[in-house]
């Protein structure tokens, strides 16, 4: 039902009409109110509020707003319903056009990490901000993230519990925080009703402090435990913190009782999570464990070329092929180098080459170009103990091979960003647990055996470690 002073507003504003951008505005306005009572709070502030009037020309209104999902979503849900509205008050609207809103001269600067981000209205407001950027729609997939991708689309598609607890790691900046964010974004449009909770392990740990220091620990576990979906970013940050793991394994099995879905993200996986509970690393490996490698070439190159495009910027082929080339540590550093690139352009007026990335980066580049590779590991190691290349990938068990070997296994996961499936491959298709071995051995032997030490040390410093 529309009240009188909503309907007199919106009719003196159709008195005067609403060819002025200021008339459009004030007729939202009006428009908007009357959505907010009927949609509910947690919808008005997602899809509605964010909305902006551009025009209302030959019976079409034309609605901004910021993101293609945001945009498919109010179409589908909202249009209709903004049109009837304002058909009744401003004659006959033809049709309601959702665009993408061009942006500002601001808007355009290359992106932040702290800015496009918005609050997630939880219980209490528990959680923490979303990335409005990190949707499913922006995630590139390749095959080092295929599994994940998929896991998490089931996940935030399903009505029901899908995986329990849904598990990914990876290295940093590998894409594991835009996943829970586009699953968080997901199930937010899908199911507003349900309550999602996201936050980093820090921050669970900060709040679990805060109560026992107010002595409001009923409020805490009330908090958690009334939660749809439990998001927790970086579950390593607890690794050590005893009180803090057991209010987290008391938190997760009366969630998991409840058949209410968790999902965990961390750079390793709950067996090669060192400080952690036993019995809450086998939790954790109750669902699905999901793993993204480290990218590909043509996996980071279309990330360049997706944000290439989103940014609207012209940037040389050339140029994007050289990056994804020459930076392969993790996705925040290539996006930050194109974005260093752009606004290094902007600044000066000059084009973007291959020639003036190579001088701008250079301190990028070198960083990259120093990074072991488990190849260069491999012949270092075998170099200095004497043995053959081949001798790292042979079943043979002699000491005097099989020492170089796991000191090699060793600093493949200290000095490179593989996971240890990876390095698994590289040292003769060995598994994961073999090489979880071979490196816990070697970091014993570091503990007690002074020699070993300054020749592991010694290596790290001709690796380039």
């Amino acid at each position: 039902m529309l009240e009188k002073g909503n309907i007199a507003a919106i009719q003196k504003n159709s008195a005067v009409g609403i060819s002025s951008h200021a008339n459009i505005d004030a007729s939202w306005q009006e428009i908007r109110s009357l959505l907010h009572k009927e949609f509910g709070g947690a919808a008005f502030k997602s899809w509605i509020a964010p909305i902006k009037p551009q025009s209302f020309n030959n019976g079409v209104l034309e609605l901004a707003v910021a993101t293609r999902f945001m945009r498919d979503w109010v179409k589908t849900h909202y249009a209709d319903r903004i049109r009837q509205l304002w058909a009744q008050y401003h004659g006959v609207v033809a049709r309601v056009d959702v665009v993408i809103a061009a942006p500002s001269a601001e808007k355009t600067a290359p992106f932040t990490s702290e800015s496009a981000v918005e609050t997630l209205p939880t219980p209490d407001n528990i959680s923490s901000p979303l990335d409005v950027r990190f949707t499913f729609d922006n995630f590139v997939v390749g095959k080092p993230n295929e599994l994940a991708h998929a896991a998490a689309r089931r996940v935030a598609d399903s009505d029901t519990v899908a995986f329990n607890p849904l598990f990914l790691y990876g290295g940093v900046g590998l894409g594991k925080t835009h996943l829970m964010h586009a699953i968080a974004w997901t199930i937010r449009a899908r199911t507003p009703r349900r309550k999602v909770v996201y936050m980093s392990a820090e921050k669970f740990m900060y709040q679990f402090v805060r109560a026992l220091r107010f002595k409001d620990t009923m409020s805490f576990k009330e908090q958690f435990r009334s939660v749809d979906v439990l998001m927790i970013d970086d579950i390593q940050f607890i690794c050590g913190k005893e009180s803090t793991q057991e209010e987290f394994f008391h938190t997760f099995n009366a969630l998991i009782d409840q058949n209410k879905q968790i999902i965990i993200s961390a750079d390793k996986s709950p067996s090669d999570l060192d400080g952690l509970e036993e019995r809450l690393r086998s939790r954790l490996g109750w669902g699905l464990v999901a793993d993204i490698h480290p990218t590909t070439y043509e996996l980071r190159l279309g990330i360049l070329e997706q944000k290439r495009d989103m940014l609207k910027r012209e940037i040389p082929q050339n140029v994007l092929e050289f990056l994804a080339h020459k930076i392969s540590s993790n996705i925040r550093e290539l996006e930050g180098a194109l974005n260093r690139i752009i606004a290094h352009s902007e600044l000066t007026g000059r084009p973007v080459t291959i020639d003036g990335a190579q001088d701008l980066l250079q301190d990028l580049l070198r960083a990259n170009d120093r990074r072991a590779s488990v190849e260069d590991i491999q012949r270092k190691v075998a170099e200095h103990y004497n043995i053959r290349i081949s001798d790292m990938h042979s079943p043979r068990r002699a000491r005097m091979v099989a020492r170089p070997r796991q000191i090699a296994m060793y600093l493949a996961k200290a000095l490179t960003e593989h996971s240890l499936p990876e390095i698994g491959r590289k040292f003769g298709g060995r598994d994961h647990t073999t090489i979880m071995h071979g490196v816990r051995r070697i970091e014993e032997f570091l503990l007690t055996d002074r020699s070993l030490k300054e020749e592991v040390d010694l290596l790290k410093r001709a690796i380039g470690g």
